[in-house]
C-alpha cells in the first residue's frame, strides 16, 4: 500500500525573521473575516502568507499557526508561558461556561479545578460506560426508524440533532447518573441558545448588558442551568452515594471547590462535553456516507464484532471497542480534517519565541487543530478522505501524524474529555452503520459553520432507510 503520510522534517532554527502577514486594509478585511467565517478566513490566510501568519487592529494582535512544528514548540513550553483567562475569552467560551471554568483558568486554579473533575475519566470508568452508550444509540436509532413509518421509503432526516441529544444523554447518564439523564429534553433545550451564540460571528458574542437580546437570553438559560445545579449538589451533599463514580457526589463532597467552581465545571463538562462532540459526529456522518466503501466496511466490522442483529449477544464491553478498528481509523481521520474547534486560543504571558520568529507579549496566539491536520507537508493528498492512511506507517511517519493530529490539544490544557469523545464517535458510528442504510442528500460535504465550534452547515440531512425490522417505540 502506498503510504499516505509524509515522513517527518526536523526543523531548522533560523535566524529571528518577521512574521508575515497582511498590511494596511488588507488586514483590517483579514482581521474581520477571521471573526466572521472563521474557516475560510483560516484557508485564505494560510494559502496567502504561509503556515504562521499575523494580523490585527490597535490593541489586538493575532498569530495564527497552522504548522505542526511550530504546534509542537507551544505544546512543549511550560504552562506558565501562556494565560487562558484572557480578555478574548469574552467572545463566546468564558461567557457560557463562567470564568471560573477549568478551560479558561490559569495556575494553581486551573490544576485544582481540572484535578477535581479529572477521576471522572479513569480508564475503568471509561470501559463501564460501553454498554450504556451502545444501548443508547439503539434507542435514539430506533426513534429515527420509528420516524420512518411503515412504508420504508426514503425521508430526509436530520441525524444531527439526533447526535446531539443522544451524546447529550450519555454525558449526563455517564457524569451525574440517570435521575439526570432523565432530564436530557430540558437540558438540551437550556443549551441550544448557548450553541447558537457561540456559532454566531464573534462581533454578535462582544459583551452588553442590553435586555432582550440573544447574551441576555443565554444569561436566562444559564441560570436555570445553575439552579438545576445547585439542587443536585445539595441532595448529594445530604445524601452523599459514596460513589467514586458519581462525579457531581465526589465534587460537592470533596471541599475543594466553592458553589460557583461546581457550577462551571458542571456546565463545562455538559455544554463543552456534548456540542463539540455531536459536530464530529455530524461530520463524521457526511465523510462515512459521502466516501465509496467506507459504510459498507464499518457495518461489516460491526456484524463480526457486535454479531448479527437478529441474534442473541454478549454485552459489548472494552473487547468490544478494541476490535472496533476500521471505525477508530474512520474516526481518527474525521477528526483530522474536521476539528470541533478550528482554533485553540491562548496569550503569550511574556515574548515567546518560536521557530525563527518572536511573538510578542499580550498576543493571542490561535493555533490551528485544522490547518495543522491538513498541512501538505505531513499529510498526502490532504484534503483526501482516506481512513486506510494510517497503516503500516513507518516509525519516523507515526511521529510525523501524531505531531499533526491536534484536534484535542496537547499538554496540560488538553481536552480532559478526549478519551470518552473518541469512545462514543466509535461506537456510534459502528452502530448506525450496522443498522441503518444512509443516502447523503448532497454530493459534497457542506461547508462550516460556527466561531467556537463548527459543524456542518444544514446539519446532516439525509434519506435514511432500516435495514433491520421497524421497531416499536
Amino acid at each position: 500500500m502506498t503510504s499516505t503520510v509524509h515522513s517527518a522534517q526536523q526543523p531548522v532554527r533560523q535566524p529571528i525573521r518577521s512574521i508575515p502577514g497582511p498590511r494596511g486594509r488588507a488586514n483590517l478585511r483579514g482581521f474581520i473575516h477571521l471573526f466572521n467565517d472563521l474557516g475560510p478566513a483560516l484557508d485564505e490566510l494560510n494559502a496567502s502568507y504561509g503556515p504562521i501568519c499575523r494580523l490585527g487592529v490597535p490593541g489586538v494582535r493575532v498569530v495564527v499557526i497552522g504548522d505542526p512544528a511550530l504546534a509542537h514548540e507551544i505544546f512543549s513550553m511550560k504552562a506558565d508561558t501562556f494565560r487562558w483567562s484572557h480578555k478574548f475569552n469574552v467572545i463566546g467560551l468564558r461567557f457560557v461556561v463562567g470564568k471560573r471554568s477549568m478551560i479558561v483558568s490559569d495556575g494553581a486554579d486551573h490544576r485544582r479545578r481540572r484535578g477535581a473533575v479529572q477521576r471522572a475519566f479513569t480508564r475503568p470508568r471509561l470501559h463501564s460506560w460501553i454498554p450504556m452508550i451502545v444501548d443508547r444509540s439503539d434507542t435514539a436509532i430506533d426513534r429515527v426508524v420509528a420516524r420512518l413509518g411503515d412504508q420504508r421509503v426514503d425521508r430526509p432526516i436530520d441525524l444531527y440533532p439526533v447526535g446531539r441529544d443522544l451524546i447529550l444523554g450519555v454525558t449526563l447518564h455517564a457524569f451525574f447518573g440517570e435521575r439526570l439523564a432523565s432530564r436530557v429534553d430540558e437540558f438540551s433545550q437550556l443549551f441550544q441558545r448557548a450553541q447558537a451564540f457561540i456559532e454566531a460571528p464573534g462581533v454578535k458574542q462582544l459583551p452588553h448588558p442590553f435586555p432582550f437580546t440573544s447574551r441576555s437570553r443565554v444569561r436566562a438559560d444559564r441560570r436555570r442551568i445553575d439552579r438545576i445545579i445547585d439542587e443536585e449538589a445539595a441532595d448529594r451533599r445530604a445524601h452523599p452515594t459514596a460513589d467514586p463514580l458519581d462525579i457531581l457526589d465526589v465534587i460537592a463532597n470533596g471541599g475543594t471547590l466553592t458553589d460557583a467552581e461546581i457550577r462551571d465545571q458542571v456546565d463545562t463538562l455538559i455544554g463543552a462535553g456534548y456540542d463539540t462532540t455531536a459536530s464530529t459526529f455530524a461530520w463524521l456522518l457526511w465523510r462515512a456516507a459521502l466516501v465509496p466503501g467506507v459504510w459498507s466496511r464499518l457495518r461489516a466490522e460491526a456484524d463480526d464484532v457486535f454479531g448479527p442483529l437478529d441474534a442473541a449477544h454478549a454485552q459489548p464491553d472494552y473487547t468490544t471497542l478494541d476490535r472496533l478498528e476500521y471505525a477508530q481509523r474512520v474516526v481518527h481521520e474525521s477528526l483530522r480534517l474536521h476539528p470541533a474547534g478550528l482554533i485553540g486560543a491562548r496569550v503569550a504571558a511574556r515574548d515567546v519565541s518560536i521557530g525563527d520568529h518572536i511573538i510578542k507579549k499580550g498576543t493571542l496566539i490561535a493555533w490551528s487543530p485544522y490547518l495543522v491536520g491538513r498541512d501538505p507537508a505531513t499529510w498526502i493528498d490532504p484534503l483526501g478522505f482516506e481512513p486506510d492512511r494510517y497503516l503500516n506507517l513507518t516509525e519516523e511517519q507515526k511521529a510525523s501524524t501524531d505531531r499533526a493530529w491536534i484536534p484535542f490539544g496537547r499538554g496540560p490544557h488538553m481536552c480532559i474529555g478526549y478519551a470518552l469523545a473518541q469512545m462514543e464517535l466509535v461506537l456510534m458510528i459502528a452502530r448506525f452503520a450496522q443498522r441503518l442504510d444512509l443516502d447523503p442528500t448532497a454530493a459534497a460535504i457542506p461547508p462550516p459553520v460556527g466561531m467556537v465550534v463548527n459543524r456542518p452547515v444544514g446539519g446532516a440531512p439525509f434519506n435514511i432507510r432500516p435495514r433491520c425490522r421497524i421497531p416499536e417505540v
